[in-house]
């Protein structure tokens, strides 16, 4: 029944040690910072999330590359030919055309291969908020659940992984089209920091504006607070963009007002940071809603 494979892309943001607890497969995503190429690799190997947020402080400017359609083939097609299925969750198709070259993909692979199965799941979610869905199906499948089972769980559960953030500096989201110019200069010189989410399309989603870092990850709690679900038995994830202290912070206010039964906190990676930039923080557990 449990003969197959959970595979996601490096855009979940997962450490090293989690993903080897987890026994998932993680595709590493392309991204281009001056004139040098690097793949994401979740134990730095090429690049460290720090040295790439310094980088990107000092002035250079990074580009992503999604997954290709050979990139999949060449991952998918091994497992499904030594007898396994596969089902890969998906960064987010509303920010990323990945998904659909993985939806192509396994089309393809499935009338090749018609007596295994594969899946390609789009998380609608990004960084650790789909680094955390994966985590919950590799707890469904240790429960026992086959692959459609679990594939009909992601389905249905997608929409419960909320996802907030905050950013620094308010030029990232002017340049990834999230904000105007004017908007984006009157917020630096005032020092509103804005509250965003992850809709349930999958999109980064402006939400409140608030005066402050502290006020802005104070905000992002609240959120939690209002539609968290028992949070004594969930496992939460925060994520930062070379902000480890703040990301600390939001931990024990957490631990502090809800009593969750464990926290892990990573870097956000070179590909999701590319669009969001240092000082990036972002909040993701299990709720009754995104909202």
């Amino acid at each position: 029944m449990n003969n197959y494979k959970i595979i996601t892309d490096s855009t979940s943001d997962l450490s090293p040690k989690l993903i080897k607890d987890l026994g998932v497969e993680v595709i590493p995503m392309v991204f281009t910072i001056g004139e040098n190429s690097y793949q994401n690799y979740a134990d730095e190997r090429e690049i460290s999330s720090h040295d790439f947020y310094d980088r990107i402080r000092n002035g250079e400017t990074s580009k992503t590359i999604q997954i290709t359609p050979i990139e999949f083939s060449e991952i998918f097609e091994p497992i499904l030919k030594s007898g396994n299925d596969v089902i890969y969750i998906a960064f987010s198709s509303a920010l990323s055309g990945t998904y659909n070259n993985a939806r192509l993909v396994a089309q393809e692979l499935s009338e090749k291969y018609p007596e295994r199965k594969i899946y390609a799941v789009d998380s609608l979610s990004a960084s650790m908020g789909e680094g955390l869905l994966v985590y919950h199906a590799v707890q469904k499948k240790k429960e026992g659940l086959s692959i459609d089972e679990l594939h009909n769980w992601l389905i249905e559960n997608r929409r419960k992984l909320a996802h907030w953030f905050t950013v620094d500096d308010l030029n990232h989201l002017k340049r990834g089209g999230r904000l105007s110019g004017t908007a984006a200069l009157v917020g630096t010189v005032l020092g509103i920091k804005p509250v965003l989410h992850v809709d349930n399309e999958g999109r980064l989603v402006p939400v409140e504006k608030v005066r402050g870092r502290r006020q802005s990850m104070d905000t992002m709690i609240r959120h939690m607070e209002k539609a968290v679900v028992d949070p004594e038995k969930q496992m939460i994830f925060i994520s930062h963009g070379d902000s480890l202290d703040d990301a600390k912070y939001i931990a024990e206010q957490v631990k502090k007002k809800l009593n969750v039964k464990s926290i892990e906190i990573n870097p956000i990676g070179p590909v999701i940071g590319t669009h969001s930039g240092p000082g990036t923080l972002a909040l993701f557990y299990l709720g009754t809603s995104r909202d």
